[in-house]
């Protein structure tokens, strides 16, 4: 049986642009693999040189690029993004800017192998959805537009659990199922995101038939907080258990908030990989 692998998200350096030593201390945790923010104030992904760089530091650090983040923000300053970029905007403009980004970001695996492209439909919490039915006309329109680009790179697109009405896991199956009917389009269930609306275990049921990506962070259920897991109030071993019975066997990704030194966190992170790799054996 092949080994589960265990990433972490750049998310954890988002603050900072992202360097070798970042790449470095999270394969010295232990860990297998990562997924790189494309945020511009965090990594260039319009820049050839940093693409080249990142292809470099990967190799150093015994790293896989398990996939990309598209861009949901210009910047990213004081745990915010700045100048949004949603792919569920009502305004073409805005919306076709969100997608370029988009399309620029799967440009880096033209040159280093990734899995999965991982998109928002709409906002992040901080920044609500646009009101209006307008929300998944637009977003279907983004990710047909990103497919043709997607996949002559094997890149498969998954869309992420958010806290938005477009993005809560029932509204996410309806839209695989119902508006991008036959297209290879998957979901990313965010555990921690799942929790804060609800029931997780419904969440891991309900998209187990699209479920492509995990990415685990814990919170207390008021707020996005981004701990590690076993911080928070989610129930972990019934949380595996029931990803398990649903036959998910991809990577897990920690997607942590840099609020203390990143050493520590990866620490705690460690910690917490081997108590999932204990509830996740047989």
């Amino acid at each position: 049986m092949a080994t589960r692998q265990f990433g972490v998200s750049t998310h954890l350096y988002h603050h900072q642009r992202l360097a070798r030593e970042h790449l470095l201390e999270i394969a010295a945790h232990g860990f297998d693999t990562v997924v790189v923010c494309a945020t511009r104030t965090h990594f260039d992904y319009h820049s050839q040189t940093a693409v080249a760089d990142l292809q470099q530091w990967l190799a150093e650090a015994g790293l896989s690029l398990y996939g990309i983040h598209a861009p949901v923000g210009e910047r990213y300053e004081r745990g915010r993004f700045d100048l949004p970029l949603s792919l569920a905007s009502a305004d073409p403009d805005r919306r076709r800017r969100a997608v370029v980004e988009a399309e620029y970001a799967l440009h880096v695996a033209r040159r280093i192998e990734a899995q999965v492209l991982v998109a928002h439909l709409g906002l992040p919490r901080s920044q609500p959805l646009e009101p209006g039915g307008e929300g998944r006309v637009s977003a279907r329109r983004s990710i047909e537009e990103l497919l043709p680009t997607a996949a002559p790179l094997g890149v498969r697109i998954v869309i992420e659990v958010i806290q938005n009405e477009l993005s809560r896991a029932p509204s996410l199956v309806h839209f695989v199922e119902q508006d991008l009917e036959g297209s290879d389009v998957g979901i990313c269930l965010d555990l921690g995101h799942a929790h804060l609306d609800g029931d997780l275990l419904d969440a891991i049921d309900m998209v187990s038939e699209h479920l492509v990506l995990t990415e685990v962070h814990d919170n207390r259920g008021r707020a996005d907080d981004h701990l590690v897991p076993f911080d928070g109030t989610i129930d972990w071993p019934a949380a595996l258990t029931s990803v398990q019975k649903v036959g998910y066997d991809a990577a897990f990704i920690f997607e942590l908030a840099g609020n203390g030194p990143p050493k520590e966190t990866l620490r705690s992170a460690r910690k917490a990989r081997d108590k999932m790799e204990r509830l996740l054996t047989p």
